[in-house]
């Protein structure tokens, strides 16, 4: 249980805030997932970027958290996380924390989320900002991230934050038996959202639509250099 503190005025700014990004961005575009507004709608969005750009926190397009990495659009994570299928007792892998909001809104829907990040800076500031918020469902781990979490696995859902060329295997086979995945796949400049559903009968892709994410750097993600 998360605790709660007595709404100050800049929590009711913000909370206000946040009603009008679900209703105007993430409701008017056939999000219809209950649990995923309640999350959109609970998760203080403002506290995961820098506070110089709090007073953009809930416009409707991506922003930059350092390390050449961003914060998404809340409609893409609203759109992924509905993807999910999530219910109450499922476990989620999230590959590429970045500024952790992603993780925070999965944290509210499922039961737990290991979540991935390979850039140190991020990897301690989403941490830190978990902690805070007492999120004690979110588990983290300093990693490349496109080699999943073996030890963990098989995985109810899984959801990769960035590019690749195609959807790595070793992700695929860290699938449960109906898993889901929803990764973006594509080169460098733009990415189809693809959702991948592995049941008995085998694995199934179907696409979302056009996206773009920055790219996914591992062994078996974009090439570095």
């Amino acid at each position: 249980v998360k605790g709660k503190n007595n709404m100050s005025w800049d929590d009711v700014k913000y909370a206000r805030r946040r009603e009008e990004m679900v209703r105007r961005q993430i409701e008017a575009r056939n999000i219809t997932d209950p649990a995923v507004l309640a999350a959109m709608r609970k998760v203080p969005r403002h506290l995961f970027v820098s506070e110089a750009l709090r007073h953009k926190a809930y416009e409707d397009y991506p922003l930059p958290i350092g390390e050449q990495q961003t914060i998404s659009q809340p409609f893409i994570v609203a759109e992924m996380s509905q993807a999910l299928d999530l219910g109450p007792s499922d476990r989620v892998l999230e590959i590429g924390t970045g500024s952790g909001y992603q993780a925070a809104i999965l944290a509210e829907i499922a039961y737990r989320v290991y979540t991935i990040e390979r850039l140190h800076p991020l990897y301690i500031q989403a941490r830190r900002l978990f902690d805070q918020l007492q999120y004690h469902n979110i588990v983290t781990r300093y990693s490349d991230g496109t080699t999943g979490w073996r030890a963990q696995s098989p995985f109810d859902a899984i959801i990769v934050t960035a590019g690749a060329p195609q959807a790595p295997e070793s992700l695929i086979d860290q699938l449960a038996i109906g898993g889901r995945m929803v990764i973006p796949v594509g080169d460098q400049y733009a990415q189809d959202l693809i959702k991948i559903i592995k049941d008995r009968r085998g694995v199934r892709h179907f696409s979302l639509g056009g996206c773009r994410f920055v790219k996914l750097i591992g062994e078996e993600g974009w090439r570095a250099g």
